[in-house]
């Protein structure tokens, strides 16, 4: 770094005097296009059921999605990613569920392009675990996640998905060579401009925990995930996650959790210079709400974290802050 001018001539604090001036200088910045928003979706007609874990977070029946799909946009959000809560009765131990055409992924999709064409993006989740009755993102034999296996599954799910009018499909299994398999399925069918979203960098994380309550996963699940997610004392694993990705045709690529691996995020960016997007997990927003509720810290630590996101290199933040991001910035 060159250091240039000298104290007294210099003073570093005059442009911090006054807030248009530090608006002025401002390196960055955070606005509705910088956000995924996640929906949670459930069965039923008319229901709207608040996350006892994530306070402020609901699943939403298809049918009931307009209100919070409509405020999306309002607020320039330009994607949404949706994870369903299937029913109990609907999973088994190969996910069948998921190459279910009729399930509350595949009717969302239908649902929102109906009603919206292409105003906002659709993300679609690639994995089994909220089909699987062991909770579990791949095949199980003999207490062993099958890989090669598990990626047929997830090839079949994913142009399932594309065919639906799924925009962005976004595998977060961590099962190896997915992302060729998928790239190749498509390309074959004719869905060359679908997009792949990679969750390159997922660590096997304490923070996931309310998310698999809002997706029903988090009592069927067997063991942990430690065999196929990645170990996180690992920076350099990531790097080459990233680079196999990237070469199987990933368009984009995730860091999941977020704040807790703010450093991985800087380093993918600097080395591949692709789109990074960083997902604000539900730990990270359960810890942050509730600390605000308990008035431990203030409610401008919620812009603070997202823009260190910004700061680190993340084109865009999947958070469920997004929902909140007009009064968040305002």
């Amino acid at each position: 770094m060159i250091i240039t001018g000298k104290y007294p001539y210099l003073r570093m604090r005059r442009s911090r005097k006054e807030e248009w001036s530090r608006r002025l200088v401002r390196e960055n910045t955070l606005s509705g296009s910088d956000f995924v928003l996640p929906i949670f979706l459930t069965d039923g007609i008319n229901k709207k059921q608040e996350i006892k874990s994530m306070k402020g977070v609901y699943r939403y029946s298809v049918d009931n999605l307009s209100s919070i799909i409509d405020r999306a946009i309002k607020n320039k959000i330009p994607m949404l990613a949706l994870f369903p809560n299937t029913n109990q009765k609907l999973k088994d131990n190969s996910g069948t569920e998921a190459l279910n055409e009729n399930n509350l992924v595949s009717k969302a999709i239908i649902k929102i392009k109906n009603k919206y064409k292409n105003k906002i993006g659709i993300m679609c989740d690639v994995a089994l675990d909220p089909y699987t009755s062991h909770g579990h993102d791949g095949l199980i034999r003999k207490k062993v996640i099958l890989n090669d296996e598990t990626v047929e599954i997830l090839t079949k799910q994913s142009l399932l998905q594309a065919q639906l009018g799924c925009d962005v499909i976004a595998p977060s299994d961590m099962m190896d060579g997915r992302i060729g398999e998928i790239r190749k399925i498509l390309d074959k069918n004719g869905y060359v401009k679908t997009q792949i979203l990679s969750y390159a960098v997922k660590y096997s994380s304490s923070f996931y925990g309310p998310f698999r309550d809002a997706v029903g996963s988090k009592k069927a699940l067997k063991g942990n995930k430690k065999t196929y997610q990645m170990d996180y004392g690992n920076l350099n694993e990531a790097l080459r996650e990233v680079a196999l990705d990237v070469k199987e045709g990933a368009d984009m690529v995730m860091v999941k959790p977020g704040l807790p691996y703010i450093d991985v995020i800087r380093e993918v960016k600097n080395c591949f210079k692709i789109p990074v997007l960083a997902f604000q997990v539900s730990g990270e927003y359960s810890l942050i709400s509730n600390g605000i509720k308990n008035k431990i810290i203030k409610e401008e630590a919620i812009y603070e974290t997202l823009l260190s996101f910004k700061r680190a290199g993340a084109n865009a933040i999947i958070s469920y802050y997004a929902d909140y991001i007009h009064k968040i910035i305002r």
